[in-house]
């Protein structure tokens, strides 16, 4: 029993023994090679003899029973492993089910499609479509050769016809001239060879063109009778490229008209080789169902001697990978759990898996000892961050932190609000693609990135234009551009009022240095028509008509030089609770009168609201948009609307703040940067406008704590302006505070 026991155990260390299992994978992937090839051979496309057919299924057999039982044996052990809980038995399973797989998977998968890619293509050949385009092939090239004789035929009966006529005059008399005659009938019909032959002597009568050889053979007994019943002899030339014809000719003693044409021998051949290939096809076909299981025969034996070869080696590089893998999990795991002091036993091999143990050893020395400076940078980072975060945060204006490609890295909230896009979400992208305004700027600043640049960038639709000063600095290391930081401000409403203040200084010496002239001479021009109206005899009209209009002008100066004024010095508002659809009613009434042809639409809510406002600059500025509204609509184009125009006033709600609306269907608002500056003092597209009208109006509404709104009316030509008042006090105090202190600045630049 014990001599049995050890006699199994042997044979167990044979077939797990690793040259042995390599040795089998080898020779049944030989073995695979040699039955197809064998296979090949017994196929229809070739011979082979039943012996060879028998040793190869026995040899594929014993081979075959090898594998199993190596396999099985190492299945075994494996599981034994498994059921005892050894120590990365899991992982040993894991991987022979991983090489398992792998190898059965593809396999099954390349026989399944060879099989059905195999029958799908044996159906594809033997298809009727290509059945019929052999078919079609052959039918064509018989019906050219058919085509041919054909030709020849009616050649040789039309030429037996014109021969007839010929023989009638020249024979027997005049040989030559009826050989003449036969030279001229093969010219125009292109034939090469062309002679008539005495039956009776088996001589040659006449010949044109090239006989071969010199020998003339004459016309067999079965195309003589066919000549005789009064047909056309066409003879076979298949051999020598040749197409011939026989033709009897209506003389005594009786005679025949031979004559030939050559064919391509390159169709001839074609045509060969499309008989043969028919032929060879038809056979296949005939014997597709044999063809079929040859080579499902070769697929099944090659995948199973593969498959099996392949599992059992997937199985030897497991058990190999496997022990290794397991003492390096354990490692792990405690090192996992912090014990950084873990160690691996290396080993005297020199392959990866040694290489990879010494690099754990290393990683876990290299670990241990650099843990406490990461620690410690990390802590050091984090307090840095924390620190930078706080100050961003904590900035007015605009900062963005971006990379060495100009992209977004760290943008703080104040930039976000500024831009009216949240840049967070654009971490990572190109501040150029995110706000293309800034790209000639960054662009700038990567061409010279040792110096910093600034400039002013406008932002914004042109309804809402708004100015940022915005700076760009490269941070250089090493000579190299490592980021840039990007700050920006806005003063737009900064700019406003530096602009306001230098207008109303220009207003008040304007008003200084012309008004105080504008008086005399509005009343020596007064005097002179009172005086000398009466002496002047000649044109007094005239004279009358100049000093009018001395008068008129110096009044038109005047209130010119009153606007002016009036810009130059807004007073303070006087800010107290006033019912708002009064003073829009109060308002309303002047211009009414003023221009009755024009459609008023009021909608004032009832109750009117009360808001805190001063009533006489709130309204003016209604009066000044009223005024405007009107002169818009007679500002429009000759015939542009029947009527003399309309004009819409409504109050209503804006969140928490109110709207007073006016609508006017005139000649509109300009496009483009006009529309972004009608605000500012002396801009406007009237003939006789002085810019001051939106321009006091805007002032009153800062100074008020609201704003003031031009858009495009919604349908339609015309324009749309809206005031918009705090409801409340204590919001319009505080943005009133903010407008002084605006213009404080302004006035001090």
């Amino acid at each position: 029993m014990s001599g049995s026991a050890a006699g199994q155990r042997r044979l167990g260390d044979v077939l797990l023994g690793r040259h042995m299992t390599i040795g089998l994978a080898i020779t049944a992937i030989l073995l695979g090679l040699a039955t197809f090839v064998l296979l090949a051979g017994g196929s229809p496309l070739g011979p082979t003899r039943p012996g060879q057919i028998v040793a190869v299924v026995l040899a594929n057999a014993g081979v075959l029973l090898l594998l199993a039982a190596s396999l099985a044996t190492r299945l075994v052990r494996i599981w034994a492993e498994r059921r005892r809980g050894s120590a990365g038995a899991r992982l040993h399973v894991r991987l022979v089910l991983l090489f398992g797989v792998v190898a059965v998977v593809p396999a099954l998968v390349v026989g399944a499609f060879a099989a059905i890619f195999f029958n799908l293509g044996i159906q594809a050949w033997f298809s009727d479509r290509v059945r019929t385009t052999l078919e079609a092939s052959l039918v064509a090239s018989r019906a050219w050769l058919d085509q041919h004789r054909d030709e020849i035929r009616v050649d040789a009966l039309a030429m037996a016809a014109d021969l007839n006529r010929a023989a009638q005059v020249y024979l027997p008399a005049n040989h030559a001239a009826f050989e003449r005659s036969l030279a001229t009938q093969a010219i125009i019909r292109n034939l090469t060879e062309a002679l008539v032959v005495d039956t009776q002597l088996g001589q040659v009568v006449a010949q044109a063109g090239f006989v071969s050889g010199g020998v003339v053979e004459l016309p067999s007994p079965w195309a003589l009778e066919q000549l005789r019943s009064g047909e056309v002899a066409v003879i076979p030339g298949d051999a020598d490229a040749r197409v011939r014809a026989m033709a009897l000719l209506d003389t005594h003693p009786e005679m025949v008209l031979m004559i030939g044409r050559p064919l391509d021998a390159g169709i001839l051949e074609h045509l060969r080789r499309t008989e043969l290939a028919f032929q060879e096809y038809d056979t296949l076909d005939r014997n597709r169902d044999s063809l079929q299981v040859t080579f499902a025969l070769v697929f099944a034996c090659a995948a199973l001697l593969v498959l099996l070869a392949a599992v059992l080696v997937g199985v030897v590089f497991a058990n190999q990978l496997a022990r290794p893998i397991s003492r390096l999990i354990s490692a792990a795991e405690r090192v996992r759990a912090g014990d950084l002091s873990t160690r691996v036993e290396e080993g005297t091999a020199d392959d990866e898996l040694a290489s990879l143990t010494r690099a754990f050893n290393r990683m876990t020395s290299q670990l241990s000892a650099q843990r406490g400076e990461l620690m410690e940078a990390y802590r050091q980072i984090d307090e840095r961050r924390r620190f930078t975060e706080t100050v961003l945060a904590g900035v007015s204006a605009g900062v963005v932190g971006l990379d060495a490609e100009a992209r977004i890295n760290l943008p703080n909230r104040s930039a976000s609000e500024l831009l009216g896009i949240d840049l967070d979400a654009g971490i990572g992208l190109p501040l150029a693609r995110v706000v293309p305004e800034f790209a000639e700027l960054i662009a700038e600043a990567a061409s010279a990135p040792e110096r910093p640049r600034t400039a002013e960038i406008p932002i914004g639709p042109p309804s809402r234009r708004r100015t940022l000063i915005a700076r760009i600095g490269a941070e250089m290391q090493q000579g190299r551009v490592a980021g840039y930081v990007l700050t920006f401000d806005d003063i737009t409403e900064l700019q406003s009022a530096q602009r306001k203040a230098a207008w109303a200084d220009v207003a008040r010496r304007i008003a200084h240095e012309i008004k105080n002239p504008l008086t005399p001479i509005q009343l020596s021009a007064e005097r002179l028509k009172r005086k000398y109206l009466k002496e002047i005899g000649t044109d007094p009209d005239t004279f009358r008509s100049l000093t009018d209009t001395i008068v008129r002008q110096v009044g038109d100066i005047g209130r010119m030089v009153d606007e002016f004024s009036a810009f130059a010095r807004m007073p303070q508002p006087v800010i107290r609770p006033e019912n708002l659809g009064t003073v829009l009613r109060e308002a309303l009434v002047l211009q009414q009168a003023a221009h009755p042809e024009i459609a008023y639409e009021v909608a004032i809510p009832d109750p009117a609201p009360h808001v805190p406002l001063d009533r006489r600059l709130i309204g003016q500025a209604l009066t000044n948009l009223l005024q405007n509204a009107a002169d818009a609509i007679a500002m429009r184009p000759r015939g542009a609307d029947e009527g003399g125009g309309r004009i819409a006033i409504r109050l209503e709600e804006a969140g928490e703040d109110w709207a007073v609306v006016v609508e006017d269907d005139g000649l509109g608002l300009p496009a483009g940067e006009e529309r972004a500056r009608l605000t500012e003092p002396y801009v406007t597209h009237k003939a006789k406008g002085t810019g001051l009208g939106l321009a006091i109006v805007k002032k009153i509404m800062e100074d008020h704590g609201g704003r003031l709104a031009l858009e495009d009316r919604a349908e339609g030509p015309g324009a749309r302006a809206v005031l918009i008042l705090p409801q409340d006090a204590a919001a319009a105090g505080r943005r009133e505070e903010v407008g002084l202190g605006l213009g404080r600045v302004g006035h001090g630049a």
